[in-house]
């Protein structure tokens, strides 16, 4: 498997995950909601995001696009995710499988709980305005938030900030 298809198949689990804690389905609006709650929640305590997903700011609040693209796919009747994913509506999805928990660290599954206890009983424009925090403010439309900035509005001392800057600086070091 390759880096892409891993990103992938992480973000499936983690949808799956929400989706269960959800009582297996949900809105995609609330459901990237609560994932990125969780993400800002796990890079403020521990540096490093639950998924491998990029957030863009979009005019309702930030949208995971792996995410999104899996919802996508599914609501047009794709069959690549067809084992793990069924669309209920046009904007509502289901999880028809299990999620994998051997892609979940027991602090993502932590973080994503409780974004979920948070989150799952806010309204639409209480998740929107809750989402257009300081990272959402200060990214354009439909550009991608920063990681940093992400930890930032989630409440990150500097010393959290500064060791997700180091860590984002190795990772693309890699990469070059």
């Amino acid at each position: 498997m390759n880096a892409f298809e891993e990103k992938i198949e992480g973000t499936i689990h983690l949808l799956l995950y929400i989706l269960q804690k959800l009582g297996g389905r949900s809105d995609i609006h609330k459901l990237f909601k609560i994932l990125y709650f969780a993400e800002q929640k796990h890079l403020v305590r521990y540096g490093t995001a639950v998924s491998q997903d990029r957030y863009h700011a979009m005019k309702n609040g930030p949208v995971p696009s792996i995410a999104y693209d899996i919802y996508k796919s599914v609501k047009e009747g794709g069959v690549t995710y067809a084992r793990y994913f069924s669309a209920l509506d046009r904007f509502s999805i289901e999880g028809v499988a299990d999620p994998d928990l051997d892609f979940l660290s027991e602090s993502e599954m932590k973080c994503i709980d409780e974004s979920v206890q948070e989150n799952q009983n806010l309204s639409f424009n209480d998740l929107t305005d809750k989402s257009h925090d300081e990272a959402w403010n200060q990214t354009a439309r439909d550009k991608e938030i920063s990681p940093i900035a992400m930890a930032r509005a989630g409440g990150a001392d500097s010393h959290m900030v500064k060791y997700i800057e180091d860590q984002l600086l190795i990772h693309s070091a890699k990469f070059e």
